[in-house]
């Protein structure tokens, strides 16, 4: 090889354009079929939300929703753009693409080196948890970027001091408590932090902190009491939300709803996210060693001079037949030392707190993650690096396995996912001139029927008389499976999943053969659904010889919905659409 290919293969793999090429590598993760799978059910019920937001006006703040940012803005991509599935996604991969040019930030602010920002700017872009998340309409991945646009910003206020950084880390802490509960986790880290920092004078604050202390307190409020009064529509939330806010979730920590044992997380690191998992704690204990460089070296010096003293030595004679102890020079605590120290104390205050927090759910595993990558690119030697980028190859493939199939996947990451069947059920209900619901399990059904194609809809939410059906000669029939008919003359039953999840009853007697495999059987939540003869025919469909689905055991269906959030949809889609079409329903 020339040396004039040499350079101009250099000069292609400088920095920047290595770091261009991560960020296009993480838009292609992120928007690359963003509406391949259909809408998880909380998705569906945040769009749903946002879609009443936009055509009714209607919002007010309720805890078991979360905060009122995300339904802001994607009621104001639907009104720009329509409402669909991609597009309420669209938010959610931009601000988890997002988070990467942040990492660009810190690393100019000099807290990362090129190689250290490389990586932690791969791990971020192709995690299987950062990217399925970003494809996905919850309030995680808004304030993940948020809680780092706070870091950025109060990095470059430490910086330079100035008021328009502190501004921004304003705005951000106000958008991050828009968001979700448990936003203060975060705050909490950075503020005992900030304390011990102050305590030990490793920091001096500006002559102007108390002015911009003020600036970031006002701003903050500011954005709180915007979104949380619905733009003033709503102001007493500002005075009980908080308190309702602590009330729900505290009774849902102590019901256990979706509870998990406390090392929950730690397993989901090791199924999608084992390079970083592994690398931080090898981070971890690269730093432990550089900032303890000689542990025990007291007691090894006070044990040579302090042996038996022969007849003419000195006191202070030393043994000179040990062999000399390695000195290794102290580490100083440079601004790059205590940004590690920070995000391992970050990481290790995440763990515990979701280690604790009640609610096992495997969205909230980013906020851990995050930390995690940072604390996982501490001192990137040649080798370290080598083994990082080996890595990789394990995140893509989970990637792409968890996030760019569009199959049921049998995997915790998914929750309670609806299942790709319901794709056949939309399919034979847009043939259906009358549908009737008579199922406490109906979601995502609201939010792909909303506006006028829910005229068709004959909606019940739980078993009715076969008397009141016949009446109304639909020609569909959607029950639960577990509180269904045997038959209904003059109709074919076929059963479908309408979500699924992994199942632990299933597979935890085959955990090593699951691991490599992702396979088994899944958790689900069954309908059947029954069809007048020719409907499958009319919707451009083969009806199925054998489709049976086995009924979901009692441990298995109070997994995630618990029936909680489904009677409490149930009241609330009533009341959307209204006792005129209830009445209606019931003829």
């Amino acid at each position: 090889m020339t040396a004039g290919v040499r350079s101009r293969i250099r000069d292609w793999c400088s920095f920047r354009n290595l770091f261009l090429l991560i960020v296009v590598l993480g838009i292609f993760l992120r928007f690359f079929a963003l509406d391949l799978k259909l809408f998880h059910h909380d998705e569906a019920i945040h769009a749903w939300f946002s879609y009443r937001l936009l055509t009714e006006g209607v919002y007010s703040y309720e805890p078991m929703y979360h905060g009122p940012f995300l339904y802001y803005v994607t009621a104001g991509m639907f009104m720009l753009f329509g409402d669909t599935d991609l597009v309420a996604r669209f938010l959610p991969a931009l601000f988890g693409l997002a988070i990467i040019p942040l990492i660009y930030w810190i690393y100019r602010l000099g807290y990362l080196d090129q190689r250290q920002t490389l990586v932690a700017a791969l791990f971020i872009a192709i995690s299987p948890s950062m990217v399925y998340f970003s494809r996905f309409l919850r309030h995680d991945i808004f304030q993940l970027f948020f809680t780092v646009l706070i870091l950025a910003a109060l990095l470059a206020y430490a910086e330079h001091g100035r008021l328009r950084y502190a501004l921004l880390a304003g705005l951000a802490i106000g958008c991050g408590m828009t968001l979700k509960e448990d936003m203060p986790i975060f705050l909490f880290v950075l503020a005992t932090f900030a304390i011990y920092l102050l305590l030990t004078r490793k920091i001096r604050l500006p002559d102007t902190w108390l002015r911009d202390t003020i600036a970031v307190v006002v701003v903050t409020l500011g954005v709180m009491v915007i979104f949380y009064s619905s733009f003033g529509a709503h102001f007493e939330i500002i005075e009980t939300g908080w308190i309702r806010a602590y009330e729900h979730w505290a009774s849902m920590h102590g019901m256990c709803r979706i509870c998990g044992p406390w090392f929950f997380y730690i397993l989901l690191f090791l199924l999608y996210e084992v390079p970083i998992f592994f690398l931080a704690i090898y981070g971890t204990a690269q730093f432990a060693i550089r900032h303890n460089p000689l542990p025990g070296l007291a007691g090894a010096l006070d044990k040579r001079f302090r042996k038996k003293k022969e007849p003419g030595e000195s006191e202070e004679c030393p043994d000179l037949s040990l062999p000399p102890i390695p000195f290794r020079r102290v580490v100083p605590w440079d601004k790059k030392e205590l940004f590690f120290l920070f995000c391992i104390y970050w990481m290790l205050v995440s763990l515990a707190a979701y280690a604790y927090i009640g609610e096992k759910v495997p969205w909230l595993i980013i906020h851990q993650l995050f930390p995690m990558i940072l604390v996982s690119v501490y001192l990137m030697t040649p080798k370290k690096t080598f083994v990082a980028l080996a890595g990789c190859v394990f995140l893509l493939l989970m990637t792409w396995h968890v996030a760019l199939v569009p199959a049921d996947v049998n995997e915790p990451i998914v929750q309670v996912q609806n299942s790709e069947d319901l794709r056949i059920v939309m399919q034979l209900i847009d043939a259906s001139d009358t549908v009737v619901i008579a199922s406490e399990n109906y979601w995502p059904l609201p939010w792909y029927y909303r506006g006028e194609k829910w005229d068709k809809m004959r909606f019940y939410g739980k078993q009715i008389d076969t008397g009141t059906i016949y009446s109304v000669d639909p020609e569909m029939v959607i029950t639960h499976d577990m509180n269904s008919y045997p038959s209904l003359d003059g109709y074919d039953k076929v059963t479908y999943k309408i979500s699924y999840w992994f199942s632990i009853y299933d597979n935890e007697h085959r955990i090593p053969e699951y691991y490599f495999r992702r396979d088994g059987k899944l958790g689900s939540i069954n309908i059947d659904v029954f069809t007048k003869p020719g409907l499958y025919e009319k919707a451009n469909l083969t009806f199925p010889r054998a489709p049976v689905y086995p009924a979901v055991g009692a441990e298995e269906r109070g997994y995630e919905t618990g029936q909680r959030w489904d009677q409490k949809l149930v009241n609330i889609t009533v009341r959307m659409f209204g006792p005129a079409r209830s009445a209606r329903s019931s003829v």
